[in-house]
């Protein structure tokens, strides 16, 4: 019962001091352990939350406790609060754009098939509330409109708001990066690692050099 009542636990504090409900019942209803409950009931756990009258907020009825109280067995069924139904997340909408907006769309996907690939259909789709139908014919030239459609950004058409777009870009491009393939098989290497070889390479010829030309000169002597 935890997910249809409010403050399951502020709930149970207030039934174990105000009822004389077993502690299979209060945690039937507030969706808790047993263990939990009699905890609560020692003192042990939720000191420090106060506790919450299910029948002030709607959860409960003093007709549903009674009988609790006179059958042991029973388990107490929720009332629908109307407080929990306030708090309930509102199911968002679909974007809704104006009539006179709407034959702009085109032009907001055309920009982002050429500015973003990496956007997919979906993200496109509900951002501009549009179709992957319409997406489609778009990038594959058989929209009806096709001749007069010109890559255009949403934000300029008023069609999306400039942090909406960056954070769908940047999330798009993130998963791009993650399955892009990575690089096989031997790749550059730095030039520190290449130059030093030659430059290794160069000193030892150097000091060869500088050694034939001691020989010759000591050769040119012993002739003379």
């Amino acid at each position: 019962m935890s997910d249809t009542i409010l403050y399951p636990k502020a709930t149970a504090v207030w039934l174990v001091d105000n009822t004389s409900l077993t502690f299979d019942q209060i945690a039937a209803f507030c969706g808790l352990h047993p263990l939990e409950v009699e905890a609560i009931a020692d003192g042990e756990a939720a000191r420090d939350i106060r506790g919450a009258d299910p029948i002030a907020n709607g959860q409960l009825t003093r007709e549903e406790i009674d009988r609790a109280n006179a059958e042991p067995t029973y388990r107490m069924v929720a009332q629908k609060s109307r407080h929990a139904e306030l708090l309930k997340p509102a199911k968002k909408a679909p974007r809704y754009t104006p009539v006179s907006r709407r034959q702009d769309r085109p032009d907001a996907i055309a920009w982002f098939i050429r500015n973003h690939p990496e956007v997919t259909d979906a993200q496109i789709s509900k951002m501009l509330g549009t179709t992957k139908a319409t997406i489609e014919m778009v990038r594959n030239g058989s929209h009806w409109n096709k001749a007069n459609i010109k890559p255009v950004d949403p934000v300029t058409l008023s069609l999306v708001g400039q942090l909406e777009l960056d954070e769908v870009v940047r999330v798009a491009a993130e998963k791009a990066a993650k399955k892009a393939p990575k690089p096989e098989g031997p790749t550059l290497r730095p030039a520190a690692e290449t130059a030093a070889p030659f430059e290794e390479h160069s000193a030892d010829e150097a000091d060869e050099d500088a050694e034939a030309s001691d020989e010759a000169q000591a050769w040119g002597e012993e002739d003379a």
